[in-house]
């Protein structure tokens, strides 16, 4: 019972109404039909019992005139026969029962057929007859399958004798049941009509709140996370108005989507003033940066012995400054990309990704001999339309974090194969290791700025946390995308690259590469 009710809250709000009207007038058609089956019923009933009246004041008189006594007379008044005398007289409808009743059971009974001759009723059936009390009120007995239902009066006679006379219901029956299957009919059509004309009203009520849900449909499909966003869709004017709850909810979605976008409005407003902060704060922090490396490389270069604890001084000076003159870069870069979509500065070029791979490795392999590294290419060159600049950074900064974030002895594959990317084919770049992993908390924040890992991928290399986030921002800027799946014994970046305009039919049918290559 409780899955039909969760089923029924599932239905659409339209379908819901008609089977809830239909269900009221269907209800109200059945108490009709029975109560006017009943009140035809009652009244084709007391008519009857008034013909009956009349048949038993009939009788009566003709069993005074015509005694029944002295042997037996047959169906057509000779001697011999079953039927009371006084059933053929004139005036008594068809099917007229009339039964004398002598000490207590029934001696004669007969019923008047169309010819006007009675015939006998079979001793079995006629038995009731002898049980209906002689006190003239009205009683229903059931004479068998072959005669049915009867109405009788019993009233006393000259001696010992009860006279029976009834009148059949055949005809009352038949005409309830007539009247029950016209009822039924009616209300089955009418039932269908207002189906189908309340289906049709029903969709044309609503058609205002489709138009609200296709509205919201609309703005729901928006990207509203980052960027500017303009939310032009609005509900119809003849949709919102307040005088309807249709145009209630239609007036509350546009004061929604007002308040939406002033927020978005003020989000939007806020990243920019962000953005260009971090954008001019980078540019005037290079100079002066700059000009402390200058300062400490000059002080190197000074002829005269420095003492120890000056010269090392100086050294954390110069390796501070570096350190922070690359995250100045990287934020500089970062508020580039943000701005005008993330497209500006980038340049369109060839770039032949197994080349440029296998160099970044071989960087990598300098910068982490402790590491194991290993390439997996096709055997033909896959090229790219891109900055080859920034994806150079996008491979660098993927090994790099390879290499800072798992232990000495680990193994990382880097590896190019085909990919499906919107709008046609593409290249997939993966970087993989098998060291302890990325904890499940941070998986889903590898790619935001100043996400770092816990003590179990260390920052030995002092990590800024915003590696990955330019990674994540130069792909976009390049119309791919990025992913990271992570259990520990394997962790693998996915970086995905549309090809561009460039002609590779080398990359369409390579399968999947041929086997590692190892730098050694």
């Amino acid at each position: 019972m409780s899955g039909s009710r969760g089923a029924a809250s599932r239905w659409s709000l339209r379908r819901r109404v008609l089977v809830a009207v239909l269900a009221l007038l269907a209800l109200v058609a059945t108490v009709i039909a029975v109560l006017g089956v009943a009140s035809v019923h009652r009244v084709l009933t007391q008519r009857l019992d008034t013909q009956l009246i009349a048949a038993v004041e009939r009788a009566e008189r003709a069993a005074d005139r015509i005694p029944d006594v002295g042997g037996e007379r047959g169906p057509e008044g000779g001697r011999g026969g079953r039927v009371p005398v006084f059933l053929a007289i004139p005036g008594q409808p068809v099917d007229t029962l009339a039964a004398l009743v002598v000490d207590g059971a029934v001696e004669r009974a007969g019923v008047l057929a169309e010819t006007g001759v009675g015939q006998p009723v079979d001793t079995a059936d006629a038995a009731v007859l002898a049980d209906v009390p002689a006190d003239g009120g009205v009683t229903t007995v059931d004479l068998g399958a072959e005669l049915g239902a009867y109405r009788v009066v019993a009233v006393p006679g000259a001696g010992e004798r009860v006279i029976v006379t009834g009148l059949s219901l055949d005809g009352v029956q038949e005409t309830v049941a007539r009247l029950t299957r016209a009822m039924f009919l009616i209300a089955l059509v009418g039932l269908t009509f207002v189906a189908v004309v309340g289906t049709v009203l029903l969709r044309r009520a609503l058609q205002p709140l489709d138009r609200i849900a296709a509205t919201a449909s609309r703005v729901a499909e928006l990207p509203l996370d980052t960027g500017e966003v303009v939310l032009r869709d609005r509900v119809p004017e003849e949709d919102t108005d307040p005088n309807t709850e249709v145009g209630q909810v239609g007036a509350a979605l546009n004061r929604l989507l007002g308040h939406v976008a002033a927020a978005l409005n003020a989000r939007e407003a806020s990243e920019r003033q962000v953005r260009q902060f971090v954008a001019d704060a980078s540019h005037e922090l290079r100079t002066p940066l700059a000009a402390i490396r200058g300062y400490a490389e000059l002080a190197h270069r000074v002829p005269e012995p420095v003492p120890a604890d000056v010269a090392h001084a100086l050294d954390r000076v110069e390796s501070e400054a570096t350190r922070m003159s690359r995250l100045v870069e990287d934020l500089l870069l970062l508020a580039r990309l943000d701005s005008e979509g993330g497209v500006t500065g980038l340049r369109e070029e060839e770039v032949d990704l197994s080349a440029l791979l296998v160099d970044a490795v071989g960087d990598a392999r300098v910068a982490g001999p402790e590491h194991r590294w290993r390439l997996a290419l096709p055997s033909d060159p896959v090229v790219v339309i891109g900055d080859r600049g920034r994806l150079h950074q996008v491979v660098a900064n993927l090994l790099a974090n390879a290499r800072v974030h798992t232990p000495p002895g680990t193994t990382v594959t880097a590896g190019l194969e085909p990919a499906a990317v919107p709008g046609g084919v593409g290249v997939r770049l993966t970087v993989s290791d098998d060291g302890p992993g990325i904890p499940g908390e941070l998986l889903p924040h590898v790619f935001e700025r100043f996400r770092r890992g816990d003590t179990s991928r260390s920052r030995t290399a002092g990590s800024s946390g915003l590696g990955l986030a330019i990674v994540a921002a130069v792909v976009q800027a390049h119309g791919g995308a990025v992913a990271a799946s992570s259990v520990p014994g394997r962790t693998e970046l996915v970086v995905d690259l549309p090809i561009g305009r460039v002609r590779t039919p080398d990359l369409v049918p390579v399968g999947r590469p041929q086997g590692d290559q190892r730098l050694r």
